[in-house]
């Protein structure tokens, strides 16, 4: 299964403190008519932190049974306990993920040979082809160029990395060092087409919770050679993606979405509501955009 393309990393709609089943198969359904090319349950966007394991499990469940095989799912199975990722990515394997997107460890900040040996402990137990997430901002390790490809080397499950740096530096280095069967996805709605323009084949997105044609077409226009149409959705986009971190995600993503009647607001602790002021803002942005009247 290719990783390729616009990839949305969905919210997780809740009701009553529980998953809203019901409002995900929608979500989904919607995403594949508005030919988003694949999807990532139980990332950071879909709260993860905050599901229990049962939770986990059975929203990956539900994506891959909504999806039916349509596009393929990447689920979150990440974790900084590296047994905890071994026990997610085990799971995302039996619930029939096409892949599994692995965080790096966050909080207790490993070396860079750590972060070897742990996607490499996660590998022995469990044969699924692997993205690594980075994400410095959220986890306080980044995962150099050099060190990808030493993990691409010790690893050949490690097939792709979701780099939310915005770094083009980085990123450029991690294509060179890597070479071109490796997948880089941009993890930063802002830098996607660029990311593009230098080597990379993808997005993991925010921003496609709310307007996942968009960045889908711009993907497409850049394969097809399109610059002038993909430069236009680049900017087409910029200001809903300014809006989806006008406040931590996922909570502007949540947000829009009900303004959008797509769910009903709810998020878990430490999640809270968007400040009124904030929200007002939001909802300019998505009215000029047509998106809400």
């Amino acid at each position: 299964m290719e990783f390729r393309g616009a990839f949305t990393a969905l919210v997780t709609p809740f009701s009553g403190g529980e998953i809203d089943e019901d409002r995900y198969r929608e979500l989904i359904e919607w995403q594949i008519g508005q030919k988003i090319h694949g999807l990532v349950p139980c990332g950071t966007t879909g709260e993860s932190a905050t599901l229990s394991h049962a939770e986990h499990k059975r929203v990956i469940r539900i994506c891959v049974e909504q999806v039916g095989g349509r596009v393929p799912v990447l689920a979150g199975a990440g974790s900084n306990n590296t047994r905890e990722a071994v026990d997610l990515t085990r799971e995302a394997k039996e619930a029939g993920a096409d892949g599994a997107l692995l965080i790096t460890p966050y909080y207790n900040k490993p070396t860079q040979h750590g972060l070897v040996e742990h996607f490499a402990a996660i590998a022995a137990e469990v044969a699924l082809p692997f993205v690594v997430y980075n994400v410095p901002g959220r986890t306080s390790v980044n995962v150099l160029p050099e060190t990808l490809a030493k993990i691409k080397k010790r690893v050949p499950q490690v097939v792709g990395v979701k780099e939310a740096t915005g770094n083009l530096t980085q990123i450029s280095d991690i294509i060179e060092y890597c070479g071109p069967d490796f997948a880089v996805l941009s993890g930063d709605d802002f830098t996607v087409l660029p990311t593009l323009a230098i080597g990379g084949v993808g997005v993991i997105s925010v921003v496609t919770n709310i307007v996942p044609g968009l960045m889908s077409a711009m993907c497409e226009a850049f394969f097809a050679g399109d610059m002038a149409k993909a430069r236009e959705l680049h900017y087409t986009m910029a200001p809903l993606c300014r809006g989806m971190f006008l406040e931590t995600n996922p909570v502007p993503a949540k947000t829009a979405l009900a303004l959008m009647g797509k769910i009903v607001f709810e998020a878990r602790l430490p999640m809270v509501a968007m400040l009124p002021a904030n929200q007002d803002k939001l909802r300019a942005i998505l009215s000029a955009a047509g998106l809400v009247s």
